[in-house]
């Protein structure tokens, strides 16, 4: 398999789909002419013309409106946002059309359509520019939501949420563009949504995390193996459809778990998380589940303090030391 960056290989997912499906366009602020604000979208216009690439007027709520009523009417539009902060600005469309409208027409139509929206925080962009909002959409009935980690992962998710006849809102990292992995070679290789991977086997506690926290928790549990700790990565990819099976069969097996979240403590969705594990694997649990999380304040502009704002390695691995040893 070649190895390519998370960004290239969203790149080639969308290329592979737009080959092989002529109803797949893709639209939003800057995505033709300029390629992208961080370059996904490179080489489509060259290639597919402005009938399907098409650069759009700065308005949020236009761009995602426009893809519902696109996708309403036979196309399967790819909706661009710059950033997943200006979704705030379509959450009408989002919110009370995109996640409802197969259910309010009792299935007559369909609504194929995607909104990419990178978003995250640790580039020091500010309070306004680094949130993480899955669980805004989690938390909207009728919405599929995806969060991959890898390029791998990338390129097969985008792919299933082409071909999905539900609204999809796929979120990428922004930290995670220039990572590398492999990718397969295969125009075909699709992810199924609702599948979350066992990215690290172990026996001693489950890390459960998604996006660019799984890549940060396999950091954290590398170094904890230096120390004879034993920890298994699950990776959810989906938070909805969200995979409890896989997780929670961790779960049971280890008898201790750490959730990981880069969003907000508060109504996060690790909390959920927890919940179903406590649910779940009681009668299996060695310890209470702990979680880590974003701190609940505005993100800070400086570089040192956004650092002490998100979860870290460190911080993962020291939940996870004092759920082993039972210090709370």
């Amino acid at each position: 398999m070649p190895e390519m960056n998370y960004r290239d290989a969203l790149n080639l997912a969308l290329k592979e789909e737009m080959r092989r499906d002529p109803s797949v366009v893709v639209w939003g602020e800057d995505v033709a002419l300029y390629e992208g604000s961080f370059k996904v979208t490179r080489g489509l216009l060259a290639e597919f013309g402005e009938e399907r690439v098409k650069d759009t007027p700065i308005s949020e709520n236009s761009i995602v409106g426009v893809a519902v009523g696109a996708a309403m009417g036979g196309l399967r539009p790819v909706a661009e946002l710059m950033t997943v902060n200006f979704a705030l600005l379509a959450m009408d469309q989002i919110v009370n059309h995109m996640a409802k409208i197969r259910s309010m027409f009792g299935g007559q139509t369909y609504l194929p359509m995607v909104v990419r929206a990178p978003g995250g925080g640790g580039s020091q962009l500010g309070a306004q520019h680094s949130q993480s909002l899955e669980t805004y959409f989690m938390h909207c009935p009728g919405i599929h939501v995806a969060v991959p980690a890898t390029p791998a992962d990338a390129h097969g998710l985008l792919k299933a949420a082409i071909r999905d006849d539900n609204p999809v809102m796929f979120l990428e990292h922004e930290l995670l563009y220039n990572s590398k992995g492999e990718v397969p070679d295969d125009p075909e290789s699709v992810i199924p949504f609702g599948k979350a991977d066992v990215k690290r086997e172990g026996k001693d506690l489950t890390i459960v995390a998604y996006s660019r926290m799984t890549i940060l928790a396999l950091q954290a549990a590398e170094e904890l193996a230096k120390e004879g700790i034993s920890c298994e990565v699950v990776d959810l990819r989906t938070l909805t459809p969200l995979d409890t099976a896989t997780f929670t069969a961790s779960v049971k097996k280890t008898g201790r778990a750490v959730v990981v979240e880069e969003c907000w403590r508060s109504a996060g969705l690790g909390g959920h998380l927890a919940a179903i594990i406590a649910e779940e694997c009681f009668d299996r649990l060695l310890a209470p589940v702990r979680r880590v999380s974003g701190l609940d304040v505005p993100m800070p502009y400086s570089r040192k303090i956004e650092k002490l704002c998100i979860p870290q390695p460190e911080t993962i691995a020291a939940a996870v030391r004092e759920t082993l040893s039972g210090t709370y």
